[in-house]
């Protein structure tokens, strides 16, 4: 790896967030979920959780919609709701759902700039009421049109571009924010030939 790739990579490292996911509730459309993994790249966003309880694991994302950012991410799947949720409990302090409701906030009066985990539901039939169950609150995207519905792709991108809004403005982006065993994996399957001289090694 080159210096100059190796200083790329670093600088992305650097800009990674630690406290907030998107989940995907059994998506069909695989090319959805790709592209829904290049919006959470192109944001900060490290991990995503891909539940399928309702329908077959994924064998593959729709590359030419990812531009590969897959392999660029800490993708974990899922098959149980009830293991999915544990393992995001361990790791963010809130759940929140999108799903139209009489309960449900408005996006903008969200504050995203704590830890949280952002579930999108399917292209037909949306989050599931048992996940909804299982989390803290709904929210909606604000719509003025007769279609009260975007796209799941479309959708994720309006939400998590605005809490890259609330987190820029928050100064999460100053400093890095990975750390420990977790970032050292990355720089290993990232294929850092070393640490920047500029960059003294985490000790976690």
């Amino acid at each position: 790896m080159t210096p100059e790739r190796n200083n790329r990579l670093n600088s992305v490292l650097n800009k990674r967030q630690d406290d907030i996911t998107v989940v995907l509730e059994n998506v069909f459309d695989p090319h959805n979920i790709s592209a829904v993994m290049r919006t959470c790249d192109s944001v900060g966003i490290q991990e995503i959780f891909i539940l399928n309880s309702r329908i077959g694991p994924h064998k593959k994302w729709g590359v030419r919609s990812s531009s590969s950012a897959a392999k660029w991410l800490t993708v974990h799947q899922f098959t149980d709701l009830a293991l999915c949720f544990s393992a995001l409990r361990q790791r963010y302090s809130t759940i929140l759902t999108t799903h139209l409701s009489g309960d449900a906030s408005d996006l903008y009066a969200l504050d995203l700039t704590g830890s949280v985990a952002l579930v999108f539901g399917n292209e037909r039939d949306g989050v599931s009421e048992d996940t909804r169950n299982m989390s803290d609150g709904n929210f909606i995207i604000p719509q003025v049109g007769i279609i009260q519905s975007l796209n799941i792709s479309v959708a994720c991108a309006v939400t998590i571009y605005e809490a890259f809004r609330q987190k820029s403005a928050a100064g999460h982006f100053n400093q890095p924010k990975l750390k420990g065993p977790f970032l050292d994996n990355l720089r290993i399957e990232w294929g850092f030939q070393s640490l920047p001289e500029d960059q003294p090694e985490n000790d976690g």
